[in-house]
């Protein structure tokens, strides 16, 4: 079949957790099926980068534009829209031609909208199978977490817009998959009974081999992430100003890497700390998670289940995380990771890991081996064939005119 595939993210490098899925769902489909590739990549974004991209995909196009965030005037006319204020300001007409455009010259059996950034330039074109990945409601369901009357209120009339958005956009798409059970729970929900759904979670590969990049090295933590992304920030802060001086107190030898693209802006939170080594973007961060001791994720906000987790398993690395920073995930605490919730009992899940090698191996071999049974990317893109196959059979069962097949 041949697959228009919409992203808002250029996927070279891959170095996000957002890449990272666009990436694997691209190798999934491209083993059965002619990709053609069009990205609303943010400003800035270096679009040469696309050697992999060129392999996978028939055609590749991007077009490049500025993130533009809502005004206070945005937000409040959105109460008069069924579009959320985010979804409004950034609305690209040229983006939207491009993609009406390819379509009509494509003529191709599904259209992928790969977030739901992308959806509203999918759900409008006519006579073609529209496929919807990660609807993105799990973090704005938490509303109730909210520190004080108003931000609750702010963060519910966000969450309500956001579902009652993707409600509508439902009524369009033949399937939608979800990253999680929590996901797929709230899509349930919403999705009318002709949406196929489907449970795609994030994954890792499995196949990589962590034998090239060197041993790990004692008294070294990682933390790989994009300082540029609000959770990632608070993740390290608090981890360097709660968590680190309980580990330094202890054992003062030890350093905390942090890889991920950071601005001025971030770096100048992190002056010159002592233990702590702000690397910045690396081509491969595999090299520096297989040569850490443990990885840390001290995630306290953000949604989605965490790749940065499923990646480091899988290359036979431990992690300690908060429970935040597992959420979605199958695991369990002290068989494949160490969960800790509080800045005292991170510490010592920590210390243990550095101090132990026995526990060590043990929740390496633990971890690595749940990865490979449940998060393979190999298993779960099949997933996404299967889906895209099953809900273009359907449509081929359901005669023109007839009401289409709902959902058992």
């Amino acid at each position: 079949m041949r697959i228009l595939a919409l992203t808002s993210w250029w996927p070279e490098p891959a170095d996000n957790g957002i890449k990272l899925r666009i990436r694997y769902l691209l190798h999934a489909l491209a083993r059965y099926h002619e990709i053609h590739l069009i990205a609303l990549a943010h400003d800035g974004a270096d679009t040469t980068q696309r050697q992999e991209i060129d392999q996978l995909c028939a055609s590749a196009m991007a077009l490049s534009a500025p993130q533009v965030n809502p005004r206070r005037r945005d937000v409040i006319a959105s109460l008069w829209h069924i579009q959320p204020a985010s979804v409004r300001v950034r609305w690209n007409p040229q983006f939207s031609a491009l993609v009406s455009e390819r379509a009509a010259a494509l003529k191709p059996d599904v259209v992928l909208a790969i977030e739901l950034a992308t959806a509203i330039y999918a759900y409008t074109l006519p006579d073609i199978v529209r496929v919807l990945d990660d609807p993105e409601l799990v973090g704005l369901s938490a509303w109730r977490q909210a520190p004080s009357p108003v931000e609750k209120l702010r963060a519910w009339l966000t969450w309500h817009k956001q579902r009652s958005y993707v409600r509508h956009l439902l009524q369009f798409f033949d399937a939608c998959s979800a990253v999680s059970e929590a996901e797929l729970s709230l899509v349930r929900c919403l999705a009318p009974a002709h949406t196929l759904l489907a449970l795609i979670p994030n994954g890792a590969d499995i196949s990589e081999d962590s034998g090239n990049w060197g041993a790990p090295q004692p008294d070294t933590l990682i933390y790989p992430g994009s300082l540029t992304y609000h959770a990632n920030l608070d993740a390290v802060r608090y981890f360097v100003q709660d968590i680190f001086p309980h580990i330094r107190f202890r054992r003062p030898g030890v350093r905390l890497r942090i890889t991920g693209r950071a601005g001025p802006e971030q770096l100048a939170a992190f002056p010159s700390l002592e233990g702590v080594d702000v690397v910045g973007w690396v081509p491969d961060v595999r090299a520096e998670i297989v040569r850490a001791w443990c990885e840390v994720v001290p995630l306290r906000a953000g949604s989605g289940t965490r790749l940065k987790v499923l990646e480091a398993l899988a290359l036979g690395t431990p992690v300690v995380s908060t429970s935040k920073g597992i959420e979605g995930l199958a695991l369990e605490h002290e068989r494949h990771v160490l969960v800790a919730d509080s800045p005292e009992s991170f510490a010592a899940a920590t210390l243990r890991l550095l101090e132990q090698p026995e526990l060590r191996s043990r929740l390496a071999a633990e971890g690595r081996r749940r990865v490979a049974d449940m998060y393979d990317w190999r298993v779960i893109g099949e997933r996404m064939n299967n889906l895209i196959n099953e809900v273009v059979e359907r449509r081929r069962r359901v005669a023109p005119g007839l009401q289409r097949i709902g959902n058992a």
